[in-house]
Order: C-alpha cells, then structure tokens, then sequence
C-alpha cells in the first residue's frame, strides 16, 4: 500500500495489472507444480514398485522353480514351502533376474542376505520388516548422497524378501525443469501485465494527459485553451465544467484588462496636464519660497510614480487583452547593449564574443522593456546597476543583471515577480510592484525563463535565458 501511495497514478495502474499478472500467474503455477510433481511422484512410485513386484516373481520362478509359493495361512488351511531346484544358486538367480532401471538388487533367503549391488545395511529397518511380513513397501532414502526409492516385495518362503533401489535422479531432474519453467513463466506474466498495464494506463489516461495538458496552457496564460471530450461519456461532464470555468475565468481576465487599460487611458489627460504644471513649477523654483520647494519635490516624485504606475497598467493590460506583438529577427547583443546602456545611462554591457552574432525571433518593444526594468529596478531599489552580461548557453543566450544591492532573500525570490510583489529588502523606492511583473511576462512570452540568484561578489544577479541561434 505504501508503493502504490507513492506512485504517481500512471504507475499505481502498471502495479495493480503486474500485482494482478502476478497472482494469476503464482496461483496457476502452484496448482501446476501441484497436479504435476504429484503425478509424476506417483508415475514412479507405481512403475518401481511393479518392477520390483515383477522381478520377485521371476526370482521365485527362477530359485523354486514351479512349486506352489506359500499362502499366508489365514487364506488356506495349510502352506507347503517351496523347495529350492538343486543346482541352483540365490546369485545365479539374481544375475538371471530381467534387466530394470534399478541401481542395487539385494535379496534376503533363508536367513541370509545376497546382493549385486547396495548394501543391505542402508535399508531402513521399517522397510525389511515389512517386506519381510508379507507386503510390499516402499521408502524414500539417501544412499552416498543420491536420492533413491527403496521398494521391498516379499518371495515365497515367509521372511524372504527382494529390495531394489531406483533412482530418483530422473524424476528430480525432470521436476527441477518444471520448477524452473513456472518460475520463468510467472516472471514473464508478470512483465507482461506491467507492459499491458502500461499500455492500458495510457490509454485510459489519455483524457487525463489532455486535461493536465490544457490545465498547464490556461495556467500559463492561453486562457482560450478548451478540452475536446465534452461529447465523451465519462469525461464529458469534467470537460464542460473544466472549459465553462476556463471561459469564465477568460471573459473576467479580458474585463479586467479592460478596465485597466480603459483607466489608465482615462487618466493619461489629466496626468500629462499634472506632469506639463508641475515642470513648469519645477522650472521656477527658484522663485519659490523656501518652505514650499520641500512639497513640491515630494509631489514630483508622487507624480512620477503615478506616471509609472499608469505605464505599467497599460502595459499590463495590454498583454492581458490578448496583445500578440510583432516577432522580427534581432540581434540580441545589439539590443541588449542599447536598451541597457540607455537605461543606466552610462556603458554597463559587457558581450561575450561567441554571443556577439546570436539572432532570435523577437518582439524588440517587449525585449527592450525586458531590459530596461531590470536595470531600473538595480538602479533604483540596489544600489545601482553593476553590469549587463550577454553569453551563450542555456536555452541560446544568457542574460545576467547584477546589481549592487544587499541582495534577495530567498523565500522572496519568487514573490517579486508577483504583481504589487516587494521583497523585504527592496526598500520603498519609486517603483510600483509591476515592473518585474511585467519582466515575468515578456520573458515567457518569448518562451524564456527568469529567476535571480545571489551574485558571487555580492547584491543580486537576475538570469534570463532566451532561445537564440
């Protein structure tokens, strides 16, 4: 149960057809093991037993000749013994006796043991005696390390007995084969049941992969992504629900998209206005008396925030209402140098020479943008700008930004990527929340990636990776 917790579902799906293979298999070849060991078992239980059974009744023929054997006497009134033909010797006799696959005959007459082969002292002395009393038996024995069946069949004379041991080694060897063989099979069902149990967790969770497919789309920012399987028997109702959600949560984003852009143009008027009077009060400042500059200077940096903040919005808004930009190739040192350079206002680019030439298919306004804001963020909120680095490698091309700050927590550097996300030593600034937001979203429009590690030297180093030829 542990395993099958553990496992992702895919896989609890490929255990339970295995464990299921598995048992079949193991319980067929039980009862195989079972049918079989004990009818071959018994095969050679009964062939050495009438062996040994026939070769008694030549001995008595062959050392008594055709006198009448002895009868036990509860079958008839009297028992006339056999009497042994002149000239006849018990070795003689068991020399003559038919060839059998026994490996040691051994018989005891008149008191007295004779044998080819074998030694009458490894007979079990349950065995003799039962032989000896008048009924065949037989026994299972080792004998110098090799596994033989003792059987004794009684002769004519009361006490007299023939014992023969056949070997096992045939019925062992052959028993061995079998167990060999359902070990085998039973491995081989059970890798067939988990490859058919791949095989049917695939199938079956293919409306699944689709569904975790377009989960991971919307969740990525295709809000038009829909499912297929609404017209599907078992799915259907997870599929209409799934993608009536998905359009909710697409009609709601578009609104507020919307409104935001809807706002933020309302509000480009009368900021142009606020901005174009406070420049001309900021250019008479001097003719201001002393206790009025100190306000004046905070509400132009108010009002400088509140630019950027309406730029962000609509930039934001922008990228939510569906805005698909232009792709054009551009060689991205060229860019990198220019948009970063222009922003800190100073040289801060350095350029490897193998990425002097790299290319890709870009939107230049929001690769710019890119750029820009994360140089303003350093700029602004670290301390100042340390350098922009363009190198090849990663997905194409690496882009670093270090700055000169006291660097990112690292419980926070995911958190400011967020929309109004602040790390804890970003300070207040002039920022608004929305420029690394915004960074985020460029960044994955042109199928990058973006995370900020600590810099070796200190501050933080933002890494951009881009897919570039």
């Amino acid at each position: 149960m542990r395993l099958l917790g553990g496992a992702s579902l895919r896989g609890r799906v490929m255990i339970a057809y295995g464990l299921l293979a598995l048992g079949l298999s193991a319980m067929l070849a039980i009862v195989t093991w079972s049918v079989v060991s004990n009818y071959l078992t018994d095969q050679r239980r009964e062939s050495a037993i009438n062996q040994t059974a026939d070769n008694a009744a030549a001995f008595r023929f062959g050392l008594y000749g055709a006198s009448t054997p002895c009868i036990p006497a509860r079958l008839r009134g009297e028992c006339d013994s056999p009497v042994q033909r002149a000239g006849i010797s018990v070795m003689d006799v068991l020399n003559s006796l038919p060839t059998s696959d026994s490996a040691a005959s051994m018989v005891y007459v008149n008191g007295q043991w004779f044998a080819l082969t074998g030694r009458p002292e490894d007979l079990p002395r349950e065995l003799i005696a039962s032989a000896q009393a008048g009924t065949v038996a037989d026994q299972r024995i080792v004998v110098s390390g090799q596994r033989v069946l003792a059987v004794g069949a009684p002769l004519a004379r009361p006490g007299d007995a023939l014992f023969e041991w056949h070997p096992l080694v045939g019925l062992d060897n052959t028993l061995q084969t079998l167990r060999i063989t359902l070990i085998a099979a039973t491995i081989a069902t059970l890798l067939v049941g988990l490859a058919v149990g791949r095989l049917a967790s695939t199938l079956a969770l293919r409306p699944l992969a689709e569904l975790a497919k377009v989960a991971d789309a919307v969740a990525r920012g295709r809000l038009d992504a829909r499912l297929d399987a609404e017209e599907d028997r078992d799915l259907g109702g997870l599929a209409r629900s799934f993608n009536q959600t998905a359009a909710n949560l697409e009609r709601r984003v578009a609104a507020d998209a919307r409104f935001a852009g809807d706002v933020s143009h309302e509000l480009r008027t009368p900021l142009m206005t606020m901005l174009n009077s406070m420049q001309l009060i900021q250019n008479h400042r001097g003719e201001l008396p002393e206790a009025v500059r100190e306000p004046v200077d905070l509400l132009g940096d108010d009002l400088d925030r509140f630019r950027r903040l309406v730029i962000d919005l609509l930039e934001i808004s922008r990228d939510d209402g569906g805005d698909r930009g232009s792709r054009e190739i551009v060689r991205i040192a060229d860019l990198v140098r220019a948009a970063a350079d222009a922003t800190a206002g100073r040289p801060i680019t350095t350029v490897e020479p193998h990425a002097e030439f790299l290319v890709m298919q870009a939107d230049k306004r929001r690769l710019e943008r890119v750029i820009a804001n994360l140089v303003e963020n350093a700029e602004d909120h670290a301390g100042g700008c340390k350098g922009v680095g363009v190198a090849p490698g990663g997905l194409g091309v690496i882009i670093t930004v270090d700055d000169a700050g006291p660097g990112i927590a690292p419980e926070d550097r995911d958190r400011i990527f967020e929309r109004f996300g602040r790390g804890e030593t970003s300070g207040r600034g002039r920022g608004v929340g929305l420029g690394l937001a915004i960074v985020a979203r460029h960044v994955q429009w042109h199928q990058g990636t973006i995370h900020v590690t600590a810099n070796p030297t200190g501050g933080a180093r933002f890494i951009i990776e881009l897919p570039a030829k």
